[in-house]
């Protein structure tokens, strides 16, 4: 794991609420797209089966097609932020030690400066430094 990816945490998460609020938008706009008459070709059911034309109804094409690309594109997107948030997790979850899982939980999953989480752990900031630049590759 290295840093730059370990301080997209947060701002992961946000984008996943950001995510989740546009789905809900566009499932809306997908329940409230109109409907139109349209035109299917089939074959009649008995022989000799010539074709046939029926009106039904149905959500107009156009847009309803433009929703829905924009819905697999945030659920991908979606599925990707995902990951990679159980990715950074699982790491912190991972660290052995209690105070030094604590240091990563305090930095990155709370958005304290190292500072802070020094002196709340007491240690010197250039201690808390090194404890993250132990786990971290560059």
């Amino acid at each position: 794991m290295d840093k730059k990816k370990l301080s997209q945490l947060r701002p992961l998460k946000r984008e996943l609420v950001l995510i989740d609020k546009r789905l809900d938008k566009l499932y809306e706009r997908q329940e409230n797209v109109p409907t139109v008459l349209g035109k299917v070709t089939g074959s009649s059911r008995d022989f000799p089966y010539t074709e046939v034309r029926t009106s039904v109804l149905m959500d107009e094409p156009k847009e309803m097609d433009e929703i829905d690309k924009q819905i697999r594109i945030r659920e991908k997107r979606r599925e990707q932020v995902e990951k990679l948030i159980t990715e950074i997790e699982l790491f912190i979850a991972g660290i052995p030690d209690s105070r030094d899982r604590q240091i990563f939980e305090l930095i990155y999953i709370d958005g304290k400066k190292q500072r802070e989480v020094a002196e709340k752990v007491g240690y010197s900031k250039g201690r808390v430094s090194q404890i993250i630049s132990g786990y971290l590759k560059d």
